[in-house]
């Protein structure tokens, strides 16, 4: 089946075929990009980050938003992005385990992510993937993320609306402010709500709002609470995600982060083309040099582009 059939087919609402492509663009190479070239034209959907701590309730949350999407008529993609094993490479299935009260809704799709060792990284994947289901008619993607890390900045950074979720009773200081979460939310959500201390976690996160600069898009993120178990809480987070929405067009700030994200994009490309093409035996030998103490990173760097240019002017 060729990349052009395949995108036909899941632009027809064939979910073998969107799973299929997916699973074709988490291995990279050069039939992954043939896949997306035929798949980008096609789907505009608003992609919502869900990230926070371990333990946060992030998998409950995104069933309950995602049953709050469809009792609005809103077909729902989900991506949840999971750690890789360092030896097997596969992703933890606990997410969509979590979701099944989704399961068998034709309105929802789920799948879950992981790094499978592609040239790009996760997030990588998880943007190709995004691009897929957007193509397959999602109006909505939820991206939830497993932690803090550089990948979940990464593609939180890559998401329309970025939603970060607390809990009550997890010391003294609040985690996402720890872990530099503060920058990239667009709305707070304090999960569990019906903890003790729910108070006192929302008025940190909103001192520290107010102690910050003003957002220089105008956006001020509300701090919303929820009780994820039960779905209390989940109308205002989706009224607050369209809010959010609207805010970016009339702002004009939603074809500023357009600009951004494509060049995020082009720049991981390149990378990861680059990259591709140069690794090769002599990778392997300055590998090793480098770990020697012999050769240098940059030195190294030099002599394989250099050698690549050579290469290619000799083709031609």
């Amino acid at each position: 089946m060729s990349e052009h059939e395949l995108v036909t087919r899941l632009r027809n609402g064939e979910r073998r075929a969107l799973a299929r492509a997916i699973s074709l663009v988490e291995q990279g190479g050069p039939t992954a990009r043939a896949l997306l070239a035929a798949a980008y034209p096609y789907g505009s959907a608003h992609r919502v980050g869900i990230t926070g701590p371990p333990g946060a309730g992030k998998s409950t949350l995104v069933t309950a938003l995602a049953q709050e999407w469809r009792k609005r008529g809103v077909p729902v993609g989900i991506v949840a992005v999971d750690p890789s094993s360092p030896f097997s490479g596969g992703a933890v299935l606990g997410d969509r385990i979590r979701m099944q009260a989704l399961g068998g809704d034709p309105g929802v799709f789920i799948r879950s992510m992981a790094s499978r060792g592609r040239m790009g990284g996760l997030a990588r994947a998880t943007a190709d993937a995004v691009t897929l289901i957007a193509a397959a008619g999602f109006p909505v993607i939820l991206i939830e993320t497993v932690g803090a890390g550089q990948d979940e900045v990464d593609i939180a950074q890559a998401a329309d609306t970025t939603i970060v979720v607390e809990v009550p009773g997890m010391g003294d200081d609040v985690q996402s402010i720890k872990a530099g979460m503060l920058e990239i939310a667009d709305v707070f959500v304090v999960n569990k709500a019906d903890r003790p201390g729910v108070d006192q976690t929302v008025r940190q996160l909103r001192t520290m709002l107010n102690l910050g600069a003003p957002p220089v898009d105008g956006w001020m993120p509300p701090v919303l609470t929820a009780i994820a178990t039960t779905g209390e809480g989940c109308a205002q987070i989706v009224d607050a995600v369209e809010q959010h929405r609207q805010h970016l067009i009339a702002s004009n700030s939603q074809s500023q982060r357009a600009l951004s994200a494509a060049e995020r994009e082009l720049t991981a490309a390149v990378q990861e083309l680059v990259l591709e093409r140069l690794r090769g035996s002599r990778w392997s030998e300055l590998v090793q040099q480098i770990a020697a103490r012999q050769r240098d990173p940059y030195a190294a760097a030099n002599e394989l582009l250099t050698a690549d240019v050579i290469v290619r002017d000799g083709e031609e």
